[in-house]
């Protein structure tokens, strides 16, 4: 199940929820777009993805038996951003996206059936966990795709991974 966990920069817990509307709304208020779709009947929100300009889409998935798992998930871990959008959706399993905007820090537990587009420019990191287990539709706007820009900041290091979650 999809939970939001909002955080001061400190750490401090300012909140909890596990409500897809309360989700929605807390992530809209910084500007990300979240949703929960049927993964089953998910075709015509693909291709509105599509018309919207994210005409790059490829689909990714991590076993937990994966050779490359532990530097593929340490590659995500710090905190960076993204000249373009980056916009998941979730088929299986889950992973957790860590935002930070306006002197706060979200933590989302995305799992299957989630959608999840964080704007250009927005601070965050993306953890799949020891073990992942997930498979991810991505959307881009350029046939480049991602192309993460590091801050250095070791934030990412003070709030919770995804065995924490």
């Amino acid at each position: 199940m999809s939970q939001l966990t909002i955080f001061t920069e400190t750490g401090e817990e300012l909140g909890r929820t596990q409500d897809p509307d309360e989700i929605a709304g807390a992530l809209n208020r910084i500007g990300v777009r979240f949703e929960h779709w049927p993964v089953g009947d998910y075709q015509d929100r693909v291709e509105a993805l599509r018309a919207a300009g994210y005409t790059t889409i490829d689909t990714i998935g991590v076993a937990p038996d994966h050779p490359d798992r532990a530097a593929m998930r340490q590659k995500f871990l710090s905190e960076h951003s993204h000249a373009e959008d980056e916009v998941r959706f979730f088929l299986a399993g889950q992973g957790l996206f860590t935002l930070r905007a306006h002197g706060h820090v979200h933590t989302l537990l995305c799992t299957a059936g989630d959608m999840v587009s964080v704007p250009a420019g927005m601070r965050h990191w993306f953890d799949m966990g020891p073990r992942p287990e997930f498979t991810a539709m991505r959307f881009f706007r350029t046939p480049d795709g991602w192309v993460g820009d590091f801050t250095g900041d070791s934030i990412a290091d003070r709030f919770p991974r995804l065995e924490d979650a």
